[in-house]
């Protein structure tokens, strides 16, 4: 069983920056694929970005490309997103995710999310 906990996530004006960090415990969390999903009110989940589990390979939405960088600390069980050059459209609910296959299809594992803001 792998648990999952956001942080980071707040209000910020366009063009600014915020990071979000994504706590995973469970002894074989370091072996996972995790990502970062988003939902804005209104709207279906989407995929933003999500790193396998050496920490050598991201891919990225092409609505974030750019602006977003995910990353990860195995040694810490946590996973970043920095986000810069925000914009008032990136305002969601931000996910983290874990997926024990690996193939970016499963992910099994939610965390609660956490609010992104951006004002125009």
């Amino acid at each position: 069983q792998v648990q999952l906990v956001e942080s980071g996530g707040g209000l910020v004006q366009a063009g600014g920056s915020l990071s979000l960090s994504c706590l995973a415990s469970g002894r074989t969390a370091s072996s996972y694929r995790l990502g970062w999903f988003r939902q804005a009110p209104g709207k279906e989940r989407e995929f933003v970005a999500a790193v396998n589990w050496t920490g050598g390979r991201t891919n990225y939405a092409d609505a974030v490309k750019g602006r977003f960088t995910m990353s990860r600390d195995n040694a810490k069980n946590t996973v970043y997103l920095q986000m810069n050059n925000l914009k008032p459209e990136d305002t969601a609910v931000y996910f983290c995710a874990a997926d024990p296959v690996g193939g970016g299809r499963s992910y099994l594992y939610w965390g609660q999310g956490t609010q992104v803001t951006v004002s125009s």
